[in-house]
């Protein structure tokens, strides 16, 4: 056991010390697109990272997470749009309107088990990617650009690409901390322990639709600061953002990493993003080679990146 948790923080440590130095790597050699996809992995990583919160360790396999991630860059890109420039508004607005969304998939969802949770989650979040395409003001499908980034007051400048992403960086790891802080709670385990057997956790007095509905509440916020940061980084949020299969791929990212794992997540989202850019580069088919490889890790890497690793240093 101590080995394989060696093995785990070693990943951890590396991916984290990469991700703090890859500024500097990017400014010595000029490579600027390196730094622009990286930004765009962590926030995704972030995005996973909150996934994994309920898929990983609360057993509850939404597939429509990543409404979240439009509703987060909509509420920046809408109030920008109506001339409210303020991080300090826009970023606390994403946060409440995923929050409210989660808050109303949760209560109705959570009602439900197995293949009914996941088709509801589902329909609430492609009623969400229809109702976004139906806001002719605020583009349609054809998406909403921002003009300009979220303003803190001069405390950072997000049209700065190494302070944006730093910025990313420090709310990805924050929410590591979180999120490692929240599951080894008695919350957490209450949490977990209803993922194992949530009959038995209810006999014993534990309300299972009260936990399980905030911990919902939780991920589906963070998954929002995630969009806030996306809508910043593309300078443009379009309903395409929610659609199911970008839920897919989330999901794919924090099973490539590995379930319920601290840092699978961001494993996963660096391993998947890189892989999806390197073939792009290839082929214009790069989906029909991306699609046999990550069932063949599925299939044959049990518990993702980060459990194939544990089973090699066990061994």
């Amino acid at each position: 056991m101590k080995t394989r948790l060696n093995a785990g923080h070693l990943v951890a440590v590396l991916a984290v010390a990469g991700l703090l130095v890859l500024p500097l790597y990017s400014a010595l050699s000029g490579n600027i697109f390196v730094l622009t996809l990286f930004t765009r992995i962590v926030i995704m990583a972030l995005a996973a990272a909150s996934l994994n919160l309920i898929m990983g360790y609360g057993g509850m396999m939404s597939f429509g997470h990543a409404a979240y991630l439009g509703i987060g860059g909509y509420a920046v890109g809408i109030l920008a749009q109506e001339g409210i420039g303020s991080g300090f508004i826009q970023f606390p607005m994403a946060l409440l309107a995923s929050a409210l969304f989660a808050l109303v998939i949760g209560a109705l969802s959570l009602r439900t088990r197995g293949v009914y949770f996941i088709m509801i989650t589902l329909a609430f979040a492609q009623m969400a990617y229809y109702v976004a395409s139906g806001l002719a003001r605020y583009g349609g499908d054809d998406g909403l650009t921002i003009y300009k980034r979220s303003d803190f007051s001069g405390l950072v400048n997000l049209s700065n690409r190494v302070q944006f992403y730093y910025l990313c960086l420090a709310c990805l790891l924050l929410t590591v901390f979180l999120i490692w802080r929240i599951v080894n709670s008695r919350f957490g385990m209450v949490v977990r322990g209803l993922r194992s057997n949530e009959q038995r956790m209810q006999a014993i007095g534990f309300p299972a639709k009260r936990y399980q509905l905030v911990c919902f509440i939780i991920a589906g916020t963070l998954c929002g600061l995630a969009g806030a940061l996306l809508a910043n980084n593309t300078d443009f949020v379009s309903p395409a953002v929610m659609y199911w299969t970008r839920s897919g791929d989330l999901m794919v990212m924090v099973i490539l990493g590995g379930m319920g794992t601290l840092f699978g997540p961001l494993v996963g989202a660096i391993v998947y993003l890189l892989l999806e850019e390197l073939l792009s580069q290839i082929t214009e088919y790069w989906a029909l080679i991306m699609g046999p490889l990550l069932l063949l890790i599925v299939l044959f890497g049990r518990g993702g990146i980060m459990g194939v690793l544990g089973r090699l240093s066990r061994g």
